[in-house]
């Protein structure tokens, strides 16, 4: 279950990418079989990493001359190099974080010029019924510490000099799914309601019928589970220019 689209990442032969907080490596791996991209993936989990390996090891790619690796790796003190990797993807990671601005500074660092980042987190309305339904979801351990507004997660970024492109919604039919973990939060094991959802969206995914694609088109914009926005990192050459031309429409 992919929630960003790779198509939007500019992705071009043998280019770095890095998913920061990969989890278990769904972006990751994915990219690496779409695109003819090297892939890496960092996350704090080790757990999540290992079974991120081993997820790969699922895959055929005898036939990929380009790379694909895991390593523990913290958000606001990333090991590499400024202007490292050619785009950069963030899924679902600044809804835990302490301070989203720092978070936003280190991958921007690491991001070429010219490259793009892919942020997405919960959405509003989709999560705020989340936390309605449940205090336990909004304070168990690792959980979500804020809720973004459509504006709040463009400005985070558009603040550190990002150029906006686009985005969109995702997952609308997995809100329901949540809706009901929330719901029936201390006893979600073993609930009916949560396992016959659950069968209904592995179905989803392994099959995609055409009828649940229509579904989720329609119902993206009343309750998408998550918000996904692309930026592009503008050459200093040209922010320099373009802060020049303010300051003469200013004089």
């Amino acid at each position: 279950m992919q929630t960003i689209n790779f198509n939007k990442l500019n992705l071009k032969r043998n280019d770095l990418l890095l998913d920061m907080g990969c989890g278990e490596g769904r972006h990751t791996i994915g990219a690496y079989i779409e695109k003819p991209v090297n892939s890496f993936g960092f996350d704090l989990s080790y757990k999540d990493l290992q079974i991120a390996k081993e997820r790969l090891n699922d895959f055929d790619v005898s036939n990929k001359r380009e790379i694909c690796q895991f390593g523990v790796g913290d958000i606001n003190a990333l090991p590499f190099k400024d202007e490292s990797y050619d785009s950069v993807i963030c899924s679902e990671v600044l809804e835990h974080v302490d301070s989203p601005e720092d978070s936003i500074k280190e991958l921007i660092r690491v991001l070429k010029p010219g490259g793009v980042l892919a942020l997405s987190v919960p959405r509003f309305l989709p999560e705020l019924i989340c936390w309605g339904l449940s205090k336990e979801y909004q304070e168990m351990p690792g959980g979500h510490v804020r809720i973004f507004r459509h504006s709040q997660l463009r400005k985070l970024a558009t603040d550190e000099g990002l150029r906006y492109l686009s985005f969109h919604w995702a997952h609308a039919l997995h809100s329901p799914y949540w809706w009901l973990q929330c719901l029936f939060w201390k006893n979600k094991e073993n609930s009916f309601l949560v396992k016959k959802y659950h069968q209904f969206l592995v179905w989803d995914l392994m099959k995609k019928p055409f009828l649940t694609r229509i579904l989720e088109f329609l119902l993206q914009p009343l309750m998408g589970k998550s918000l996904v926005m692309y930026f592009r990192k503008t050459p200093k050459s040209i922010l320099e220019k373009e802060k020049e031309k303010e300051k003469e429409k200013e004089k």
